[in-house]
């Protein structure tokens, strides 16, 4: 699962080594004192004192305002009507280091973008986006020469996720990409081949019983 799945932007990609969130992008301003409405908001990421990159350059909120779907915010360098104006459309940042611990479980949707997606050995694609669901949160994986995949992100479909290395351990199986092996129980199944059996090509093998021949119990004509 994740919090406050996210709507990212390319702008959230690192430029310098460091890992960024999107916390949400300045929206209109509100007031005369340099406050602005939040966009696309992660409200996990825009508490009063957070630290925020915004433009290049680090700022801090000071003020939060309004309610989690559409939060206000002022920043410490911007105080008036005009520099919230100028700032209308930037991206506001979190650096994932500064970012709140997660239960377990848990990612933020920037750590699972880019992940490489495989069954066992058997590559699968890359994690394009992590699509919000009114039941669960699904990885979009594209796939080369194929349709993209959706992976929802439940224990049976999802073994492993490392963040760390960067992939996710998937079962096709469970997704429905490759057919399950039959279960020795299957009545459908058809019956295992006999290793003892004569084979056809088998040159010691009896001739096959001609149908047309009376049989030994046959009293005859």
């Amino acid at each position: 699962m994740s919090p406050d799945p996210a709507r990212r932007s390319p702008d959230a990609e690192n430029s310098d080594g460091e890992r960024w969130l999107h916390a949400g992008r300045i929206g209109r301003p509100h007031g005369l004192d340099g406050s602005v409405h939040v966009t696309q908001p992660r409200v996990a990421l825009l508490e009063q004192g957070r630290v925020l990159r915004v433009d290049g350059r680090d700022d801090e909120i000071v003020r939060r305002a309004g309610t989690d779907s559409r939060p206000i915010i002022r920043l410490a360098s911007c105080t008036s009507r005009t520099q919230a104006e100028s700032l209308r459309g930037r991206e506001l940042l979190v650096a994932r280091a500064d970012a709140p611990e997660l239960e377990e479980d848990e990612w933020w949707p920037e750590e699972l973008e880019g992940c490489r997606v495989r069954d066992g050995e058997r590559e699968v694609g890359v994690v394009r986006s992590l699509r919000p669901l009114p039941s669960c949160d699904v990885l979009e994986v594209a796939r080369e020469g194929a349709e993209d995949l959706l992976v929802p992100l439940i224990r049976d479909a999802v073994r492993s996720v490392d963040v760390e290395a960067r992939e996710i351990d998937v079962d096709l199986v469970f997704l429905g990409e490759e057919p399950a092996a039959p279960s020795a129980d299957d009545p459908t199944a058809p019956p295992a081949a006999d290793p003892a059996a004569p084979s056809a090509d088998d040159p010691a093998a009896p001739p096959a019983a001609d149908p047309a021949a009376p049989s030994a119990d046959d009293p005859g004509p």
